[in-house]
């Protein structure tokens, strides 16, 4: 691993939160002329791997803390707002999937990480196809939750109408990271990137990929077509995918449900059979729909 590059100390127009958002640290770099916002693990993680969380459609990392905080002390956590979203800077250039993908390599070198797994939700899964796809030295493991785009979100009305329906099934509080976030995002950013999101070939590509990849999705997504179809899909092809349900959540489940999805990328990343959570008993299950015939098969 390299050494990274010295960050920067903030200026008047790159000042820190008021208060934390999570118990990880919060910091500033510059890469190629735009100031980039980021949280990274406080203290060194037991395990070296590398894991860099990538944000949705129009919003910032903030609402992917809850999970990426709880494997914080498990593995070395990056949690950026890639630019153009969020407290980053923006960059004409940066509202394309080839070009986000570029822009999460940028922050690996910036950062001095030869290989990271990456952990997307929404728009941040075709993000991570893409680097999967352009940058396949980068990338050691990939977890697409609830990977947005493609043609079940054509055209625009029905995915403003996807996500009015699952708007009242995720948390309340979820509005307060959001909100803010969509604002300052702004109307013609979210018109320009929703087009290169909804053509960009998630699926094909995803089926092509030669790294081990776990597909989480919640039982209550409406952006996301049923389970049963999904398995019918990946099954028509020999991949690296493995594809589990989680009972009751909806799309931004890294928000939503942090301790179980948490639980189940440990278990991917350990290669350990699909389980509950026995710290949890009762509570939201786990179900696996897909095994590709070559995704790693479960160590005891």
């Amino acid at each position: 691993m390299s050494r990274p590059n010295a960050s920067p100390e903030p200026s008047a127009s790159r000042k820190l939160p008021r208060r934390p958002a999570s118990s990880l640290t919060e910091k500033w770099t510059r890469i190629d002329d735009v100031d980039v916002f980021y949280r990274e693990s406080p203290r060194p993680a037991r395990d070296p791997r590398v894991m860099a969380h990538v944000h949705g459609f129009g919003l910032s990392g903030r609402y992917l803390l809850p999970t990426a905080e709880k494997l914080a002390d498990d593995f070395h956590t990056f949690v950026p707002d890639l630019p153009g979203f969020g407290r980053s800077g923006k960059r004409r250039d940066m509202l394309d999937i080839p070009d986000l993908a570029r822009a999460a390599v940028d922050f690996l070198d910036d950062r001095g990480v030869e290989k990271a797994t990456l952990v997307g939700n929404s728009m941040g899964c075709p993000v991570i196809i893409e680097t999967a796809h352009t940058y396949p030295e980068r990338i050691d493991r990939a977890v697409l939750v609830s990977p947005a785009g493609g043609v079940f979100n054509q055209p625009l009305r029905r995915a403003i109408r996807q996500l009015s329906v699952d708007a009242p099934r995720e948390p309340t509080r979820m509005a307060r990271v959001a909100v803010p976030d969509y604002v300052r995002f702004g109307v013609p950013s979210t018109m320009r990137m929703f087009r290169s999101l909804t053509q960009y070939p998630s699926l094909q590509r995803l089926l092509e990929l030669h790294i081990p990849t776990l597909v989480v999705l919640g039982e209550r997504d409406p952006l996301l077509p049923h389970a049963h179809r999904v398995d019918e899909i990946a099954s028509q092809t020999d991949s690296h995918v493995l594809v589990v349900l989680l009972e009751g959540a909806a799309h931004a489940i890294n928000f939503s449900h942090p301790g179980q999805l948490a639980h189940v990328i440990r278990l991917f990343m350990d290669d350990k059979p699909i389980e509950n959570d026995p710290s949890a008993p009762g509570h939201v299950r786990l179900y696996e729909v897909h095994r590709g015939r070559h995704h790693p098969p479960p160590q005891a």
